[in-house]
């Protein structure tokens, strides 16, 4: 038998969560919702790469909502940072070895549908891999991706949301488009996107999703979207907007969470 890609901290190795989560930038308290929580630094996990990007704390966090064991990674690393995409994808290999089924990916991307608004968050339907690269590279595997993004956990998320805001249209839905960074798109590349399908972008998840699918997991996925795309508004990109966006936006997101994570763990 082989040994465990991971080695896991004493404390960590008598949890046994069933659901994962994945905090893009600026969502890491979300773990002040835990009950019994236990929280290590990345750095205390052999074999688990550490990010550098501000907004993502490198921390993994165990603890409950209700009854449901929760794993949450706050953030995660970037191929824009140097890692392989297999590396981008630690995390969810992480989660597969803690016992996990489903996973809950966000992140924070940019608007490139211009009847989106920033603010409001993306539900994943579906992703572009524009980066072209996967975690799966070297393993000659081949991996269905005619649903990434589980119908039936979209469906519950559009649900609870509807049941706890009555704003239901603060919840988007559409096509993520991945693309390596770190720089922002510029004009012209963003009315590429559009005109390909392209409803957001971002420089993350996609890696996540491959991964997780590969290993049998279930996978929902929610873009917070932080800013328009470069030439929708006259406004400079950068870091910082994204991250006061993704805070500002994390309430209605923490809400939902708290009531569909239970109910993820039970089918």
């Amino acid at each position: 038998m082989a040994a465990p890609e991971f080695q896991l901290p004493s404390a960590l190795q008598s949890r046994h969560p069933r659901v994962g989560l994945v905090l893009g930038s600026g969502l890491g308290g979300f773990v002040e919702s835990l009950t019994d929580p236990l929280e290590v630094d990345y750095s205390e996990i052999e074999g688990l790469p550490v990010s550098g990007v501000p907004g993502h704390a490198g921390r993994l966090a165990m603890g409950r909502i209700g009854d449901t064991e929760i794993a949450v990674a706050r953030g995660r690393v970037h191929v824009y940072e140097g890692w392989s995409a297999r590396e981008a994808a630690s995390t969810i290999r992480l989660f597969h070895q803690l016992g996990v089924e489903t996973v809950i990916l966000t992140n924070a991307a940019g608007v490139v549908n211009p009847s989106f608004e920033p603010g409001r968050w993306m539900l994943i339907s579906d992703h572009m891999n524009l980066a072209r690269q996967s975690p799966l590279t070297g393993e000659a595997r081949f991996i269905d991706q005619s649903e990434v993004y589980s119908s039936a956990l979209r469906e519950r998320l559009r649900a609870d949301w509807a049941a706890l805001d009555p704003s239901p249209g603060l919840l988007m839905e559409g096509v993520y488009a991945w693309v390596n960074g770190p720089e922002y798109e510029t004009p012209a590349e963003i009315r590429m996107l559009h005109k390909i399908g392209a409803d957001a972008v971002g420089m993350s998840t996609v890696p996540e999703s491959i991964q997780a699918r590969a290993l049998g997991m279930r996978v929902a996925a929610l873009s917070c979207l932080t800013n328009y795309g470069a030439g929708l508004s006259g406004d400079p990109l950068s870091h910082e907007e994204v991250m006061e966006a993704g805070r500002s936006a994390a309430r209605n997101l923490f809400r939902l969470l708290e009531k569909s994570l239970p109910g993820m763990a039970e089918e």
